[in-house]
C-alpha cells in the first residue's frame, strides 16, 4: 500500500492538496485530511508513504499510437526500428499505451506485435494494440478482424489503416467501410472502443473517405478515428469540422520545421481549443518507435526520424508555457483517450480509479510515474527497468 501526500491533484480538473491511499493497484481513497483513513493495524503499518511537497500530480499520460515493435523499414530492411523498451515511456511520463503495425505489415505482424503487448504488460506498463496495420485485407491472427477483437483480449479496434498515401494499399470506399462496419460490430458485442483508426497520408484527398461515409452510412462518427491530423495545415482544418460531427482526432506530436504545410501538436491543439469544436474530440499521440520519412518526388526517402514517447510530455509543458491551464491541456493526454479507448479506470483520479499517476517537478518535466501502484520513476531516476535495459 502507498500513502500519497501533499499532492497537488489534477484530475484532470484541478482538486487543490490532496492525500491518496494506494492499494491493489487502485486509488482507494483520495481527501484532505492529512492522516490515514481508518485501516486495521496491519495494513497501516505496511503502508509506506511518498510526500509530494505540494507537486503537482496528474492522471498518468495515455499514448494510444505506439508502434512497440519499432516502424519503418521503407528504405530496407536496415532501416527497421527496433522495439520500444519499457523505460522510454516510463521516464517520458506514459503509463498506457496502444501498439500498433504500419507500413511494415508483412515483416512485423499481429502475433509479434501482440507478443510486445504482453511483454510489456508483463513489465508493468499498461499496454493494448490495434489487429491489422496499414493495408487491405489487413494482418490478422483468426483471419478476421471481428474474430481478433472478439476473442483477443488485447485487441481494441482496427489500425492504422493508411489512406491519402502512396505507402497504402488504396483502399476503397466500400472497402473502408466494410472495415468500419467490422469494428463497430465487434465493439457491441465486447464492449471494447470498436474503431477504425486510421493513418493520413500527404494526399489531396484527405478526410475525403471519412466524410462521405459519416454522411452515407448508418455508422456512428465515433468508429472513425484518423490520426496524423495536422502534416497538413488544410487537412487539420477538415478534421476539425469532422471533430464537430462526433469523429475524435489525433494530432500527432512530430518535429515541425519553420515554414513547413504543417502544424506542430502544441500549435494544432491550442488552434482547436480556440475553434470552439468539442473539448472531448481531440487526443494527442507520439507514434514513438514509428518512422518519420521524408520523400522525394518519386516516393523514395530521403531521410527519416524516428518518433519519442518524450514528444508528449514536450507537448504538454509547451501548451502551459503559452499559457493554457494545466486542466485543460491534460485531457487530450488522459481524460480523452480513455473515453474513446473505453479504457475504464484510466485518465483520471478519483477514488476507484486505476493508480496511474505522474508528479511533475516545478519545471514540468516528470519526477515520479507510479503504474498500477507501482513506482516506476522516482526523483527523475527510472527504479524499474525494462529485462534487457541496464
Amino acid at each position: 500500500m502507498l500513502f500519497i501526500r501533499n499532492a497537488d491533484v489534477y484530475a484532470p480538473r484541478a482538486l487543490g492538496l490532496r492525500n491518496l491511499l494506494i492499494g491493489g493497484g487502485r486509488i482507494l481513497w483520495l481527501g484532505s485530511k492529512a492522516e490515514l483513513p481508518e485501516l486495521p493495524a496491519a495494513l497501516r503499518s505496511a503502508a509506506v508513504t511518498l510526500d509530494l511537497d505540494g507537486a503537482r500530480l496528474v492522471p498518468g499520460l495515455i499514448d494510444a499510437h505506439v508502434h512497440v515493435t519499432g516502424g519503418g523499414g521503407e528504405a530496407g530492411f536496415h532501416t527497421r526500428v527496433p522495439p520500444v523498451p519499457l523505460t522510454r515511456f516510463t521516464m517520458s511520463g506514459v503509463t498506457t499505451v496502444v501498439g500498433l503495425l504500419g507500413t511494415d505489415d508483412v515483416a512485423r505482424g499481429s502475433g509479434e506485435l501482440l507478443a510486445n503487448i504482453y511483454a510489456l504488460r508483463e513489465q508493468g506498463l499498461n499496454a493494448w494494440c490495434y489487429t491489422g496495420g496499414y493495408h487491405v485485407p489487413p494482418t490478422t491472427l483468426t483471419g478476421g478482424v471481428r474474430g481478433d477483437l472478439v476473442f483477443i483480449e488485447a485487441f481494441l479496434g482496427i489500425g492504422e489503416v493508411a489512406i491519402s498515401d502512396h505507402r497504402s494499399s488504396q483502399p476503397t470506399y466500400d472497402e473502408l467501410l466494410r472495415l468500419a462496419g467490422e469494428a463497430h460490430v465487434a465493439g457491441l458485442m465486447t464492449g471494447k472502443a470498436g474503431i477504425l483508426h486510421l493513418h493520413l497520408g500527404d494526399g489531396a484527398r484527405g478526410l475525403e473517405l471519412v466524410r462521405r461515409a459519416i454522411q452515407e452510412s448508418e455508422l456512428p462518427a465515433r468508429v472513425f478515428s484518423p490520426t496524423h491530423v495536422n502534416r497538413r495545415r488544410a487537412l487539420f482544418e477538415e478534421a476539425v469540422a469532422l471533430a464537430r460531427l462526433g469523429v475524435t482526432v489525433d494530432v500527432t506530436a512530430f518535429p515541425v520545421a519553420e515554414g513547413e504545410d504543417a502544424y506542430s501538436a502544441p500549435e494544432a491543439l491550442m488552434r482547436y481549443a480556440a475553434s470552439g469544436a468539442p473539448g472531448e474530440r481531440i487526443t494527442v499521440s507520439s507514434d514513438a518507435g514509428g518512422c518519420l520519412p521524408c520523400f522525394d518526388g518519386e516516393g523514395r526517402v530521403s531521410k527519416f526520424d524516428v518518433g519519442s514517447a518524450g514528444a508528449l510530455m514536450g507537448t504538454l509543458r509547451e501548451l502551459l508555457l503559452r499559457g493554457m491551464p494545466l486542466e485543460q491541456a491534460l485531457a487530450p493526454f488522459t481524460s480523452n483517450p480513455a473515453r474513446l479507448l473505453r479504457l475504464a479506470g484510466k485518465g483520471e483520479i478519483s477514488a476507484g480509479a486505476d493508480a496511474d499517476l505522474v508528479a511533475l517537478d516545478p519545471g514540468g518535466a516528470v519526477h515520479s510515474v507510479i503504474i498500477r501502484g507501482v513506482v516506476h520513476v522516482q526523483g527523475g531516476v527510472a527504479v524499474r527497468r525494462g529485462t534487457f535495459e541496464t
